[in-house]
Formats: C-alpha cells, structure tokens, sequence
C-alpha cells in the first residue's frame, strides 16, 4: 500500500505568503514636495512654520514654502494671517478657514478635549507650553490630554489623569467639564486626579471644581467614571 507524501516546505519560515513587486521609488523632487504640502494640510488645516518644524520635515518650511505658494496661485489653498501671533506665513484649506470662522462665532467657553501629542494641539510645538507651578512640566506625551478653552490651553492632564496643570483660573470650569463629559460618554476611561499645580488636589482651589463636574472625593484623590 503506497503512502500519502506531505508537501515540504521549500523555504524557511519567514518566507511564508504572497509576494509582490512594489513599484520603483519616486525620485522626483516635485511630486514628493506636492505629496508633503498636501499631507500637511490635510494634517494640521493650518500649515505654519512651527508645524512643519515639529514634523521634521527635510528641509525645514523652507523646502515646503514653494510648494505651498504655488498652492495658493492656483486656488488650492489659502494664505493670510488666520491665527495671531504665528506668523504671516500661513497656509490653510478653505474648510479649515470656514471651521475657524464658526469656532470664533460660537461664542465663550467653548472647550476642546485633545490628546496632547494631537497636530491640533499646537502647544509644545508651534507654540510653547506656558509657565507652570510646581516644577512639573507639560509634554506631548502618549496617554496625556490637554483642554483648550476658546483656543487657549487651559488643562493639561497627565496619563491616567492623576496630575493635573491649569492655567487661565477663570476657564477651568468649562475644562473639567469637558472633561467629565469625555469620560461619560465613554472616550475617556476613569479619571482619578491626585495632584493639581504641584499640591494635593484636596488643598487645590480646582477641587471646587471638579466636584461641581461631579467627581467624587476618595482617599486617593477626586474620581469620576463612567
């Protein structure tokens, strides 16, 4: 009786699935400065020297500038002053104009919860982060958030939320509350704050605050979950 022969492999391992032939580098330096300026935009809506900086572009805003002056020659882009104090090159997509113009009208208050590594948050990269209290400093760093009240930075949360920065007193009722509200409708996991400015949240004027948001107080700090 014969015996059936298994297939044997003909190579190793890693060399397992479907291969393909991918299509020769682009070595034109047009196109792949057309491709950066327009991954810019779609990126950051806003192009501005800072933002190409905190992406370490080749070349630097130097080497995208013409792309993006060509842009606004044939009406693919726009350029004016759009945000104060960050220069007079900027360039932006006429829908990032036309959202700026609507945040602008949506009157006070209006907050903004982002990851702080997030291209719209320009702090810590066109912009510097402010002075802080307490030694403790603010980082784009993955898990921290940040809450931008009307445009200004405002909240700065540590990962986890045990460590909270604040700046502009007078808005952070608004911060916190967005900030309950990213953790009740479930884009935030449980939030425990620990430390405010340096101090315990306990001794902190934001304690106040966060329980008017309707965090709890425990042992460890002011809680709220979901």
């Amino acid at each position: 009786r014969g015996r059936a022969v298994m297939p044997s492999r003909t190579g190793p391992p890693t060399a397992a699935g479907r291969w393909w032939l991918l299509p020769e580098i682009d070595e034109g330096t047009t196109r792949r400065g057309h491709a950066l300026a327009e991954s810019l935009l779609e990126r950051y809506g806003i192009v501005i020297r800072g933002a190409v900086a905190a992406e370490h572009t080749p070349g630097g805003f130097a080497a995208v500038y013409p792309v993006l002056r060509a842009f606004e020659e044939n009406g693919r882009c726009r350029r004016g002053y759009f945000v104060d104090g960050l220069g007079a090159a900027q360039f932006a997509l006429p829908g990032a104009v036309d959202r700026l113009r609507s945040l602008r009208d949506a009157g006070e208050g209006h907050a903004v919860v982002l990851a702080a590594a997030d291209p719209a948050n320009a702090y810590g990269a066109a912009l510097p982060w402010p002075e802080t209290e307490g030694g403790h400093r603010p980082g784009r760093k993955a898990g921290a958030l940040v809450v931008l009240v009307d445009g200004e930075l405002t909240l700065y949360a540590e990962r986890g939320g045990k460590t909270f920065l604040t700046w502009n007193a007078e808005r952070t009722q608004p911060a916190v509350e967005a900030l309950a509200r990213a953790v009740r409708e479930g884009s935030l996991g449980q939030v425990t704050v620990e430390r405010v400015n340096g101090t315990t949240v306990a001794e902190s004027p934001l304690a106040e605050v966060l329980e008017n948001a309707g965090f709890h107080p425990t042992p460890k700090g002011f809680r709220l979950r979901r």
